[in-house]
C-alpha cells in the first residue's frame, strides 16, 4: 500500500501544480443579469407648491449569446397647489434574438396608463425586426419596426382592440468614462386609424457618482394624437432628475 501511495504522490503534486495556476488565472464568470433602480423627488414652495416624484427600474438579461431580454418601467406622479398634474405608468418587456451580426428579431409587450392622455390602460403585444446601425464600444444605435395588436381603454368607453404598427430607435453614447448619453423613441399607431398614435421620446444624461450610483437627468416627451376627454393637451414634457442604483 505504501508503495502505491509513494508512486501516486508525484502524479498528484504535478497535477496540482498545473491546475492551481490555471484556476488562479481563470476569467471571472460572465455577468448575466444587470439591474438598476431609480428614484427622484422634487419639492418647491413659495408662489406655488409643487411636488413631483418618480420611481423606475431597468432589467437586462444578457448571457453574451444570441438572446437578450430587457424590461423597464417608470412611474411618475406630480401635484401643483394640491391639483394633480402628472400620473403616468409605463412598463415594457422585450426579448431580442440575434439573426446575423447586426440584425435581430424581437417580441415585446408594452403597457401604459396615463390619466392626462385619457388612457385608463393601453396594452400592446407586438413583434418585428431591428438592425444595429452602430455597434461600437462607445456608441450604439439601433432601429426597429414591428406589427401586433393594441387594446386601449378610455374613460367612460369600452375597450377597443385593433392592429398596431410600431417603430423606434435607441441610442447610447459614452461621453466620458463616467458619463453616458442615451436617447430613445417609441411610436405606436393603430391600424384602423393610423393618425391615432402615441409617441414617447426620452433623452437622458447619467453621470456616475460611485461605482454603483448615478445621477440621471432625463427629458421625457409624450404625445397622443387622439385625446378622448376634453381639457387635456396632446403633448406632455417632463424633466426628471433621479438617483440611480446599479447592481
Amino acid at each position: 500500500m505504501r508503495r502505491i501511495l509513494d508512486s501516486l504522490l508525484p502524479v498528484v503534486v504535478v497535477s496540482l501544480s498545473t491546475a492551481l495556476p490555471a484556476l488562479a488565472q481563470a476569467p471571472p464568470p460572465t455577468k448575466v443579469w444587470t439591474e438598476s433602480a431609480s428614484a427622484g423627488l422634487t419639492v418647491t414652495s413659495g408662489n406655488s407648491d409643487t411636488t413631483t416624484f418618480n420611481i423606475g427600474y431597468d432589467l437586462v438579461r444578457d448571457p453574451k449569446r444570441r438572446n437578450l431580454i430587457k424590461s423597464d418601467g417608470l412611474f411618475l406622479r406630480g401635484k401643483s397647489n394640491g391639483e394633480l398634474t402628472a400620473d403616468r405608468l409605463a412598463l415594457n418587456g422585450r426579448d431580442e434574438f440575434k439573426l446575423l451580426d447586426r440584425s435581430f428579431v424581437f417580441g415585446q409587450m408594452q403597457y401604459v396608463r396615463d390619466q392626462f392622455k385619457s388612457i385608463d390602460y393601453l396594452v400592446a403585444p407586438t413583434g418585428g425586426i431591428g438592425y444595429r446601425l452602430v455597434d461600437g464600444p462607445a456608441t450604439k444605435l439601433s432601429v426597429d419596426a414591428g406589427l401586433g395588436l393594441v387594446a386601449e381603454k378610455n374613460p367612460g368607453l369600452d375597450v377597443t382592440t385593433t392592429g398596431a404598427v410600431t417603430y423606434g430607435d435607441k441610442l447610447s453614447h459614452q461621453l466620458t468614462k463616467t458619463t453616458t448619453l442615451t436617447q430613445s423613441l417609441m411610436a405606436l399607431h393603430r391600424t384602423d386609424d393610423f393618425a391615432d398614435s402615441l409617441y414617447a421620446l426620452s433623452i437622458a444624461v447619467a453621470a456616475a457618482l460611485t461605482e454603483r450610483t448615478q445621477l440621471k437627468l432625463e427629458f421625457l416627451d409624450t404625445y397622443k394624437n387622439r385625446i378622448v376627454a376634453p381639457g387635456f393637451v396632446r403633448n406632455d414634457v417632463t424633466v426628471i432628475m433621479a438617483l440611480v442604483f446599479k447592481n
